[in-house]
């Protein structure tokens, strides 16, 4: 017997990867089929100040390794910069527990899929040398990570992500996604891309989506661009089952019975009544909604994410 709708919403459901995994790998192959950067490297160009010195960590730059300091504390160092802007890719994650769904068409779960979307931008952005952060919506087992860089942020990356299974109902909670994002909105600077993966579905409060983008689109003062990446299985973005059904919600509880044929257009609305109330308040902030499915090859997403950042950044 399935878990009622209670316990299903607080319980943590470990990811179903069906053939999205291994992820270290898949997140390779689908970073290698898109554009090798979204932009230079920020350590390149006029404007660039010396913003003092760190620990060498395996996988720096070695073009900014420090032979003085070597030779004066005999200490392996690397200098750091600062410019005006903040080149840094933040990606924010949602595990609460609506993002375990798979259904019959999809290869995974939708938090699978957003791990593997989450994994390619990462190696995307870690190429041309900017900075990586991770910041998660609800789960269970999730390690939040600060933006670095380096050969060894992809690998702490990716286990953060596979460490992670989908936990909570935030359906009626705007004030847990507000705790969840100010991290990002206290280090992310000028320049700094913050990234969100949802399905947006249960991320609402009683006003609708009001909750989740009160908390989300003030990310946008300072600079930053926003990017929400709503990511929905097949059969939630079609409602594709046919006649008679009891639909359970793995968040808030909620049980449905209907006649699918009788609901399927009343039902599409509200879900296009949702995206594009989203879709207007990033782009008023200069930001930009994009729509996938599970089924959608993962290299199209991550192409038109990094387009979608590049024209934001114009």
């Amino acid at each position: 017997m399935p878990p009622s709708p209670d316990r299903a919403s607080l319980a943590a459901f470990p990811i179903d990867w069906g053939g999205l995994a291994p992820l270290r790998l898949t997140s390779r192959a689908v970073a290698e089929g898109v554009y090798a950067g979204m932009h230079r490297s920020i350590r390149k160009g006029a404007g660039v100040e010396f913003g003092g010195q760190r620990p060498y960590v395996p996988g720096d730059d070695l073009r900014f390794f420090d032979r003085r300091a070597l030779l004066r504390h005999d200490r392996l160092m690397v200098r750091e910069f600062e410019t005006e802007t903040d080149r840094a890719l933040w990606l924010c994650v949602d595990a609460t527990a609506s993002m375990s769904y798979r259904g019959r068409r999809a290869p995974g779960a939708k938090l699978a899929y957003a791990a593997l979307i989450a994994a390619a931008m990462a190696r995307v952005a870690l190429a041309t040398g900017d900075p990586v952060g991770l910041a998660w919506l609800g789960g269970a087992g999730t390690h939040g990570l600060p933006a670095m860089a380096g050969r060894e942020a992809f690998e702490r990356i990716v286990g953060a992500l596979e460490a992670t299974s989908a936990a909570q109902d935030w359906s009626g909670d705007a004030s847990a996604i507000e705790r969840a994002l100010a991290p990002v909105a206290k280090k992310a600077r000028r320049g700094a891309v913050v990234l969100l993966i949802s399905d947006l579905l249960d991320l609402a409060d009683e006003s609708g989506a009001a909750g989740a983008l009160s908390a989300f689109t003030p990310l946008s003062t300072g600079g930053r661009t926003l990017i929400a990446l709503q990511v929905l299985d097949p059969s939630e973005a079609e409602l594709d089952f046919e006649g008679n059904v009891r639909l359970r919600a793995l968040e808030g509880g909620a049980v449905v019975e209907a006649d699918a044929g009788a609901v399927r257009a009343q039902y599409q609305a509200r879900l296009a009544e949702l995206t594009d109330a989203w879709s207007r308040a990033l782009a008023s902030r200069g930001g930009r909604l994009l729509r996938a499915t599970t089924a959608e090859p993962p290299t199209d997403v991550v192409r038109a994410l990094v387009r979608a950042i590049a024209e934001a950044r114009r």
